[in-house]
């Protein structure tokens, strides 16, 4: 079923993806060597370098810079530096993702480094994050005066760094069994949240140059990147197949520590708590053990809790907006980005 909140945001992606992809485009050369790596990774060349079919994934973060820029008042073309920047950084960090969790496939192609090699995928990620960097600075040549370029390269620096570290966390999680589910959002709040804090922190910048104004809209972000990470989390374990493309329990045969997984080592109890530890600590979990997996988080009510936790974020992220003086059509736009979060199928 299509919800209003489903229209809304495919309204502002239809309006802002096509603008976001032609300005990544001129971004990243077309030329070949290392510009080629980015492009194959963006979706733009296929393994010999010819054309392909683009699959950008959900674009997330470039849209809502956008969206916040015009929710501000802003003209969000101007904003579109910074929009693309964010999304060459997001991609930076996959392409290391994709090395450190030993990904061989991404929107159903091989990823980078499985195909040119781990040192070859490093350099490329290393160069999507300079090529962001620069981006960002373009926005010097649409009537951003210096002081506010450096505001934005400053934030998107701090937020991309945070975004690392919530990276490092994650995988020395993978390794403990003590993990909180504080701990967990601590962490998906800086892999997750940081950025899309500083996608509407941005957006609202360029639109006002005023920091104070930006930092509430960033605040706001984080909210909704959580609200989105554990709505993923959800869909991760519960999603419809039909629409994840993924099986029932996908997440537990991976063995991804995501914030079911961590509620259910923290409320096992002990004799569950064994077996789970023996479970993880196999290559894969089987079959079976996923069908009893997904029977103790059944007892735990951890499906509820989870939903419950992202509903929370969500409305956290619409409370913030309320107390920014926005009008009521833009607090609509943020409530219904909300919904769409929390009740997305994909």
């Amino acid at each position: 079923m299509v919800t209003t909140a489903d229209r809304e945001v495919a309204a502002l992606v239809q309006r802002f993806l096509p603008a976001v992809k032609s300005r990544l485009r001129e971004a990243v050369p077309n030329a070949p060597g290392l510009h080629g790596l980015l492009r194959y990774h963006l979706g733009w060349e296929d393994q010999h370098g010819e054309p392909a079919e683009e699959d950008g994934g959900k674009a997330l973060r470039p849209v809502l810079c956008l969206a916040a820029c015009e929710m501000a008042g802003g003209d969000w073309r101007r904003a579109l530096p910074a929009a693309a920047a964010l999304e060459l950084i997001h991609n930076f960090s996959l392409v290391h993702d994709d090395i450190q969790d030993g990904d061989v496939l991404r929107r159903g192609r091989p990823t980078l480094w499985s195909f040119r090699g781990v040192p070859q995928a490093v350099t490329a990620g290393n160069a999507m994050r300079v090529v962001a960097d620069d981006t960002l600075l373009a926005l010097s040549r649409v009537g951003l005066p210096a002081d506010a370029v450096i505001e934005a390269a400053m934030e998107l620096t701090a937020r991309y760094l945070e975004m690392i570290e919530g990276q490092y966390l994650d995988m020395a999680f993978e390794q403990s069994d003590d993990v909180t589910t504080d701990n967990y959002l601590d962490m998906v709040g800086r892999k997750t949240g940081a950025l899309i804090e500083g996608a509407m922190f941005l957006g609202a910048l360029v639109a006002t140059r005023d920091a104070s104004l930006a930092h509430a809209f960033g605040v706001c972000g984080r909210r909704l990147g959580l609200a989105f990470q554990v709505r993923d989390d959800y869909l991760g374990i519960w999603g419809d197949p039909a629409a994840t493309g993924k099986a029932v329990g996908a997440d537990i045969r991976r063995k991804k520590k995501s914030l079911p997984a961590v509620y259910l080592f923290q409320h096992a109890d002990e004799s569950e708590r064994a077996w789970l530890r023996a479970t993880y600590a196999d290559d894969e979990v089987t079959a079976d053990n996923v069908d009893r997996v997904l029977a103790i988080l059944d007892r735990l009510q951890a499906k509820a809790y989870v939903q419950q936790v992202a509903e929370r974020q969500a409305a956290a992220a619409v409370g913030m907006a309320a107390g920014l003086g926005l009008t009521p059509a833009v607090r609509r736009t943020i409530e219904a980005m909300a919904k769409f979060f929390v009740t997305r199928q994909k």
